[in-house]
């Protein structure tokens, strides 16, 4: 008895299924990349793929070959699937390039650019060890949860934390003179630990921090965000200076610890805001207290109330009203996640620090939704 067999598959059907894989690093389907070379269908219903890579060292091939495989194997009509790799030339890149700047060759800020609705917050302390890279991290990883699309620059050139606290081993990848930051958690972000050995320092004078801010800036992919964090070393130093003069409309969020001493010199770092023109988005005290394990007590491990000194002291500074987002208390877990590359936000959300750090994110959140609502959705966040 004869059986009856599938026609072979369209190619129509094929190319169909290959836009909905997405390159794994730009986050865009591969065939509005320019990324499939060819397409051939044999009469038994077989399909082989040839695939251009961005670079021949891409860490997503095998990524991006099971991508393929899998999408192109549920068409109907097909028997068998092979993917095969090749690498773009020189040409090809530079084409690619120029289309993820929206047509624009040259290197530009483009969260500086007129427009543009990704909220930029730079994330600064007076001092280090107060918690600053925790609450970036976390912040990050709610907001990026809640839906947003969410970068991080990691500002803090000689102390940079900000990959294993988000749980990102990856390297980035670079076409031409743009660089494809890795994700982690939703989040893409970028760090100069990402290009150093080991644990290397980084043995650097001012200008060199210029440049290096610049090209995370600048010459990293970071799509279409709708918010940006740049955790800043502690001070007023040369980064702070640097990021009001790439990005002038950041808004600073400070983050300070609840002793005196503390909120002293945090007050000092909000307060660059009056000389570089730029509006602080609020304070969060961090490590506001340790419950008590035995009780339901609050032990003031640091003391009381400097977050909200530090918003008075700047609100006065700045003629302005600065508020407090929020106080996270002392535990365990949130130094635990950031030591394992697991934000308490994600793995422990209803816990007492990740309860507060969610609740800060939900105010960053709703500007960021009232800033879109208010551009209808008609001007893009970012070209680049």
């Amino acid at each position: 008895m004869a059986t009856d067999t599938l026609p072979a598959p369209s190619e129509d059907a094929v190319r169909a299924a290959l836009a909905t894989v997405n390159d794994p690093e730009i986050h865009k389907p591969i065939t509005d990349l320019g990324m499939v070379k060819s397409v051939e269908i044999a009469a038994d219903g077989s399909v082989a793929v040839v695939v251009y890579l961005t670079v021949s060292g891409c860490p997503m091939r095998d990524t991006i070959t099971s991508s393929v495989r899998t999408a192109v194997a549920e068409v109907e009509g097909v028997t068998g699937v092979t993917v095969e790799l090749d690498v773009m030339s020189d040409e090809q890149r530079r084409e690619l390039a120029t289309s993820l700047r929206g047509g624009k060759a040259e290197r530009e800020v483009p969260f500086a650019q007129p427009g543009s609705l990704t909220r930029v917050y730079a994330v600064a302390s007076g001092k280090g060890g107060v918690g600053k890279s925790s609450v970036t991290v976390n912040l990050a990883a709610a907001l990026a949860a809640d839906g947003l699309k969410v970068g991080v620059v990691d500002a803090d050139i000689y102390g940079h934390s900000v990959p294993r606290m988000l749980g990102t081993d990856g390297r980035p990848t670079q076409v031409e003179n743009m660089i494809m930051p890795p994700s982690a958690n939703g989040v893409k972000v970028i760090s100069i630990g990402m290009f150093t050995p080991g644990n290397a320092p980084v043995v650097w004078r001012g200008p060199m921090l210029h440049r290096a801010l610049q090209q995370f800036l600048a010459d990293v992919y970071w799509g279409d965000l709708d918010v940006l964090l740049l955790d800043l070393p502690p001070g007023t130093g040369d980064i702070a200076i640097s990021v009001a003069q790439l990005v002038p409309n950041a808004e600073i969020l400070v983050v300070t610890t609840p002793q005196q001493a503390a909120a002293e010199v945090a007050e000092r770092a909000g307060a660059i805001a009056v000389q570089t023109h730029q509006k602080i988005v609020g304070v969060v005290e961090n490590m506001s207290g340790l419950p008590c394990p035995h009780c339901d007590e609050m032990v003031d491990v640091f003391g009381t109330g400097g977050g909200q000194v530090v918003a008075d002291g700047l609100s006065r500074t700045t003629g302005t009203t600065v508020p407090v987002l929020g106080s996270i208390p002392i535990d365990v877990r949130l130094r635990e996640g950031g030591d394992e590359g697991k934000p308490i936000v994600l793995t422990d959300p209803d816990s007492p620090a990740g309860s507060a750090l969610k609740a800060i994110a939900d105010k960053i959140g709703g500007r960021q939704r009232g800033l879109a609502g208010m551009s209808l959705g008609v001007t893009p966040r970012n070209k680049f």
